[in-house]
């Protein structure tokens, strides 16, 4: 699959934390602004997507039970193959490997991905806890939310415990990364938080859900985005920059371990990442920067240590021996990610690292620029299931060389 589809175009809308005067949107009006931007960024129409395909991916404003196609009537779009996406933070990755599969069997010769999500304009419990299905019923409300856990902060808050239970990393160690994102956020004009701040800043935030701070959570947003894979051949004939897949790799419902009694502390991508790196035929030494799926500082360190760039339990020393910036050794999150750009509903934020990805393999990423950079990695990670760090991980391999 190395090099035969290619991404050409890319857009994100400016993102809402719906503050008084501020214009409000619908999804369906999300949608259609993050796929106009990225028809401009590939100098197509949407009528080039009829008898081609969309994907779609799930948002909780939407209660529908056929939302992509809902989705392609609202956008005026004819396709012969919808792709659903609803792996949480995965969605954005899962559907362009699925688009490349339809790509390469045939079947379609080009897809338009989108995502869009109004979180903060839904019903909620508590600010910022939207009323999701998957927090009223199943595991989680009989054996979590009677107990208090009220969302990802608490969930997550008891992976982090149990890593620090049996390895090394401080607070400092994990501040490093929360500042790090917002310094690349005062970057990113499109970046929901953009002031800057310090590690002082940082450990003096409010404990949360200990050992979560406030600076550690990920800000809920209302916003879309899209991008647009076709085969390679189609995007040479559409773009002097082209984006190519050189490798990937899916894992869900991963165990490290025994069943009944899993290591919390180790993700999925100790199986997707050497995945895609193989497919890819690079080793870690060729990648020129990492952008994760970061809604917690620890994700990003679960995911260095899970993708081999250093051992189980070295995580914190990793981050605290490498600069983190766009001009450092190891560039991480270099559009903020969503500790500080924001996240646009739990299944789109995961949009985020493979547009900034792909911003960076074209020379487009302003002022945050990796320089020389031809070969990056880009993360899905989606959903919380009980007792465990992620439902879904993937791993995604890109080159602007096939």
């Amino acid at each position: 699959m190395r090099g035969k589809v290619a991404i050409v175009g890319y857009g994100r809308t400016p993102y809402s934390r719906v503050k008084p005067g501020e214009q409000v949107y619908t999804v369906d009006e999300y949608i259609a602004w993050a796929a106009e931007l990225a028809l401009e960024s590939a100098g197509m129409s949407k009528s080039d997507f009829d008898g081609q395909g969309l994907g779609v991916s799930h948002a909780e404003v939407a209660h529908t039970v056929n939302w992509s196609a809902a989705t392609a009537e609202n956008l005026g779009i004819s396709p012969n193959a919808l792709i659903r996406g609803d792996q949480g933070g995965c969605s954005a990755t899962s559907m362009l490997i699925r688009a490349a599969a339809l790509i390469d069997a045939g079947v379609i010769d080009r897809a338009l991905i989108v995502g869009a999500d109004t979180p903060l304009s839904m019903p909620s419990i508590a600010p910022g806890l939207p009323l999701s299905p998957e927090r009223t019923r199943g595991v989680f409300w009989d054996f979590q939310g009677p107990f208090g856990v009220m969302g990802a902060t608490a969930q997550f808050a008891l992976v982090l415990r149990r890593y620090m239970h049996e390895h090394e990393v401080t607070p400092e160690q994990l501040g490093k990364v929360a500042v790090s994102n917002r310094y690349h956020a005062s970057l990113h004009p499109g970046a929901i938080y953009r002031k800057p701040y310090t590690l002082d800043d940082y450990l003096g935030s409010r404990m949360l859900s200990d050992p979560i701070r406030l600076f550690d959570c990920v800000p809920i947003v209302n916003g879309g985005l899209a991008f647009i894979v076709t085969s390679a051949e189609t995007a040479r004939s559409i773009t002097d920059r082209p984006v190519h897949v050189l490798g990937f790799g899916e894992t869900n419902n991963f165990y490290a371990g025994s069943k009944v009694f899993p290591d919390v502390t180790v993700t999925g991508f100790t199986q997707s990442a050497p995945r895609a790196m193989e497919m890819a035929g690079v080793t870690h030494d060729d990648i020129d920067f990492l952008q994760p799926y970061d809604d917690y500082p620890f994700i990003s360190m679960m995911t260095i240590e899970d993708w081999g760039f250093c051992k189980k339990g070295e995580g914190g020393r990793f981050i605290e021996e490498h600069d983190l910036h766009y001009d450092g050794d190891f560039p991480l999150s270099t559009d903020g990610g969503q500790l500080s750009g924001g996240q646009p509903g739990g299944a789109n934020g995961g949009f985020m690292p493979l547009v900034e990805g792909v911003a960076q393999l074209r020379g487009e990423a302003d002022g945050r620029q990796v320089r020389d950079a031809t070969v990056g990695a880009v993360c899905g990670f989606g959903g919380i299931p009980y007792g465990r760090p992620g439902r879904s991980c993937i791993s995604v391999i890109l080159g602007s060389e096939a």
